[in-house]
């Protein structure tokens, strides 16, 4: 036999195979031992040397697919099937899913996150490929938690290496956008409601730009803002029908889920938008409110540029001003008669220490509502300064050359009364 096979029982090199019942089993010619017994398989060595041997110890036990496994496949190409996503995505994101799957922690996590796995596979394919598709909408095909579903994005980016691209702001503008259910109408949609896709989406664009300009989407969830935003486009194209409607209803009518902190973007864009109406000298005489801005939205947003560079520039151009005009008004070539009677008349009462209101400043959310930081409570301090002090502690408190010297004085006055015998 070809390979150097020794039987081992005599150690005979004269190894036949001898096919018994269809089976082939390897027998020594001299004493007749049976080598092997045919089974399925074989390892690399016994390959070479034709020494057939179990399945347990064969080269299939490493090729083997778990039915877990199997179920994730098949869930990574019905998704990507779904999604109607080209072929090329299905097989990238079905390559992802089998090499995290050799990680022993994605290997033994809970069913709930392998069932997250199979769309954290889809979505890093779609984001390499610039594909738009959000976290949101693979989050509601496979009824998956949010948070679990991030965690185990970072996680599976983190353990794989692999680099995925932010979504553009506008892709993810359109995407969301296209989802509300506000284009067609429907028993549950009023006509009045009903609005066109394209001018809703160029106004959302123009008001999640200007939301980006002035710091409102930095360090944030873009997904609130963008409903902010929409919700705004939404209004200002028909102000009259629609300024009745809350955000909550609006939301409801889209079928969108409303994020928490919505409404708290809603009111910052509001008041950012209120800003830039001051700069507008057809809208400052009409005292507008955060509601009724809204009917003005086409106008500010045609001219937002040029509004929000005089925002800022006033903003930081304005102290300076004031003082200028404070020191001019107080110095000693203008008169006390016309002083007073400047100061009296004028809309400036400096007399009394009192400014004109400035406008708002463009700052960040961070800086106009910081945090509020816990304040430590101090410590409970029980000394009095009356307390004793040890002779093991005065050493602490002698500070001059003096005062160690009395202190010596002192002690060895007191040692010497205590070793004077009392008189009988």
């Amino acid at each position: 036999m070809p390979g150097g096979g020794r039987c081992p029982d005599c150690g005979s090199t004269e190894l036949v195979e001898d096919s018994h019942y269809s089976q082939n089993q390897l027998v020594c010619s001299d004493c007749g031992c049976v080598v092997t017994e045919g089974v399925l398989t074989t390892t690399f060595t016994d390959e070479g040397n034709l020494r057939e041997v179990t399945y347990s110890r064969s080269t299939g036990e490493n090729e083997q697919v778990s039915r877990s496994q199997q179920r994730g496949l098949c869930r990574v190409r019905d998704l990507c099937r779904v999604l109607q996503l080209p072929p090329t995505f299905e097989d990238t994101a079905v390559a992802y899913y089998q090499q995290a799957y050799q990680h022993s922690g994605i290997r033994a996590a809970r069913l709930q996150k392998k069932e997250v796995l199979v769309g954290c596979c889809v979505l890093i394919t779609c984001r390499q490929r610039n594909w738009p598709l959000t976290m949101g909408t693979i989050c509601t095909l496979l009824y998956a938690d949010l948070d679990v579903f991030s965690g185990t994005y970072l996680q599976m980016v983190k353990l794989l290496g692999l680099d995925v691209p932010s979504l553009c702001l506008v892709d993810l503008v359109k995407t969301y956008c296209s989802s509300f259910k506000l284009f067609e109408a429907s028993p549950s949609v009023p006509a009045k409601y009903v609005e066109d896709k394209e001018k809703m989406l160029s106004r959302t664009l123009q008001l999640v730009e200007l939301a980006d300009e002035t710091w409102l989407v930095t360090g944030r969830h873009p997904l609130p803002v963008i409903t902010a935003a929409t919700f705004l486009a939404w209004q200002s194209l028909r102000p009259s029908d629609r300024l009745t409607c809350s955000l909550a209803r609006f939301c409801k009518l889209a079928s969108v889920d409303l994020p928490y902190p919505a409404s708290s973007r809603l009111q910052e864009l509001l008041a950012v938008l209120l800003r830039l109406a001051e700069q507008l000298a057809w809208l400052q005489v009409l005292k507008l409110d955060k509601r009724s801005v809204v009917a003005h939205v086409g106008d500010l947003l045609q001219h937002r540029h040029m509004l929000v560079r005089k925002a800022f520039r006033d903003g930081t151009a304005e102290p300076d001003a004031l003082d200028a005009r404070e020191k001019e008004l107080q110095g000693p070539g203008q008169g006390q008669g016309w002083g007073k009677e400047d100061r009296g008349n004028g809309s400036v009462d400096l007399s009394a220490g009192k400014r004109p209101a400035s406008p708002t400043l463009l700052l960040p959310p961070c800086m106009l509502k910081p945090p509020k930081r816990i304040c430590p409570t101090p410590p409970v301090c029980t000394v009095t300064g009356d307390e004793n002090i040890s002779d093991s502690e005065i050493e602490q408190y002698l500070r001059s050359p003096q005062e160690i010297r009395d202190f010596q004085r002192a002690q060895a006055a007191r040692q010497a009364a205590t070793s004077v015998p009392n008189p009988p």
